[in-house]
C-alpha cells in the first residue's frame, strides 16, 4: 500500500491523483461501490503492467458537500475536505437570496469558511447590491469582483490562499469567468485532462482541482457550479444564520426554535429591525424544509 494521495480530478470511476511529492498518476477505482470525488484523500496501489494506479479506499473525510436529492435526502457527494465555499452572486441574473442563504448555511454545516463574491461589479446595477450590507452586518466577508475588468481578482485570490475552495452560485453569475481569471490555464488544464484520460465523453462531467498562484486550490465541477446543497438532519439551522445564532442565548427557552415561542430574542430582533425580515423568512423556510425530511 502506497502513501495517501489527493484526488485532483474525478469523473466516474476514473481520474487523477497527486502524491505528497507532487507526482500525478491516472487512476481507476476498484469496485463500483467506491465513489471518489475531488478533495478525497485515498490509498492506492500501482497496477502491474499498466500506466495507471488503482484506488483501494477513501480515507476518512473531514467533510463533504452533497447535492439535495429529489426526495429531500442527501444525494450525490460533489466534493470532500472543503475549507472554503465562495458563494457567488451578481446583479444579473437577479439574485435569489434564499439560495445564497442556503449555500451559507451549508458551509457552516460542514465546517467550511464562507465568502460572498459579488461579481459583475462593472455593471451599473452592480455598483451596489444593498442586500450585501445585510450579510456584512451579520458578520460575513464579501468581496466585489469583475471578471471583465479584472477588478477584485487579487483580493479574491488572497481569500483563497491555503486550503481547498469551491465557487458556487446561480447559473450565469460568472463563475467560469472568475475561474479563468484566477487560473489562467484552466481551460488548457481541462483539455489536457480530456486528452490524457482517454476516457472519452466522461471528461465532460469531470471535476478538476486547480492549483492557485496564491497557494490554495480551487475545485471546478459542473456538478458543483449549480446545485442545491443538502443540509443533513441534525444540523442546527439557526447556527447557520450568524445573526440568529448571536442572539439565541438571550431567548427565554434554551430549546427555542425562534418561531412563536414567548421571550424569543430573535423574533424581538426581527421586530426591531436588527435582523433582516427577509433573512429571518429564509431561516423559517430552511427550517421547515429540513424538518420535513427528518425521521
Amino acid at each position: 500500500m502506497s502513501e495517501p494521495a489527493l484526488v485532483v480530478a474525478a469523473h466516474g470511476q476514473f481520474g487523477w491523483l497527486e502524491t505528497s511529492t507532487g507526482h500525478r498518476a491516472r487512476f481507476v477505482v476498484r469496485g463500483r461501490k467506491l465513489k471518489v470525488v475531488c478533495g478525497d484523500s485515498v490509498t492506492w496501489e500501482r497496477e502491474e503492467g499498466e500506466d495507471r494506479v488503482v484506488i483501494e479506499a477513501i480515507r476518512r473525510r473531514r467533510n463533504a458537500l452533497c447535492r439535495l436529492a429529489a426526495n429531500g435526502s442527501t444525494g450525490e457527494t460533489l466534493a470532500a475536505n472543503i475549507d472554503r465555499i465562495c458563494v457567488t452572486c451578481a446583479p444579473e441574473p437577479k439574485p435569489d437570496w434564499f439560495v445564497v442563504d442556503r449555500y451559507l448555511c451549508a458551509a457552516h454545516a460542514i465546517g467550511a469558511d464562507a465568502l460572498l463574491v459579488v461579481n459583475k461589479a462593472d455593471l451599473p446595477s452592480g455598483k451596489r447590491l444593498e442586500e450585501i450590507d445585510v450579510y456584512c452586518k451579520a458578520g460575513y466577508a464579501a468581496v466585489a469582483t469583475s471578471a471583465i475588468e479584472q477588478h477584485g481578482i487579487d483580493e479574491l485570490s488572497t481569500h483563497l490562499t491555503g486550503g481547498i475552495a469551491l465557487l458556487v452560485g446561480q447559473s450565469g453569475v460568472g463563475k467560469s469567468s472568475l475561474l479563468n481569471q484566477l487560473v489562467p490555464d484552466a481551460e488548457a488544464a481541462t483539455a489536457n485532462l480530456s486528452k490524457a484520460s482517454k476516457e472519452g465523453t466522461h471528461t465532460t462531467t469531470a471535476s478538476l482541482m486547480h492549483a492557485l498562484p496564491s497557494g490554495g486550490r480551487l475545485i471546478d465541477s459542473p456538478g458543483v457550479r449549480d446545485f442545491v446543497p443538502a443540509i443533513g438532519a441534525g444540523t442546527t439551522i439557526a447556527e447557520g444564520f450568524r445573526e440568529i445564532a448571536a442572539r439565541a442565548d438571550n431567548c427565554r427557552f434554551t430549546d427555542c426554535r425562534h418561531l412563536q415561542e414567548p421571550g424569543c430574542a430573535v423574533v424581538r430582533a426581527v421586530d426591531t429591525g436588527d435582523i433582516s425580515p427577509r433573512r429571518y423568512e429564509s431561516y423559517r423556510r430552511l427550517l421547515r424544509t429540513v424538518e420535513r425530511w427528518q425521521p
